[in-house]
């Protein structure tokens, strides 16, 4: 269950990392570029089918905190 639980929590702060680096330019084939890839990579198949799923709010992407409330309630179950 330990190792579940630990999932869970990194998941949840690639997740956070996401939504920061999408704040900031990055060039592709930069060390940073190649963070905000692999990090992505990681998460979106999670975060993608929630986007669809989600109504637009304009330019705001709301998929990150649905994903993150949704690995709460998990974590608060599981854990």
């Amino acid at each position: 269950m330990f190792i579940v639980c630990s999932a869970l929590e990194v998941f949840t702060f690639l997740v956070y990392a996401r939504v920061i680096l999408s704040w900031f330019p990055a060039n592709p084939n930069g060390a940073f570029g190649q963070i905000s890839r692999i990090i992505y990579q990681i998460t979106d198949p999670v975060l993608l089918p929630v986007r669809r799923a989600l109504p637009l709010v304009g330019p705001l992407d709301l998929s990150p905190i649905v994903v993150v409330i949704g690995l709460s309630i998990l974590r608060s179950v599981i854990c």
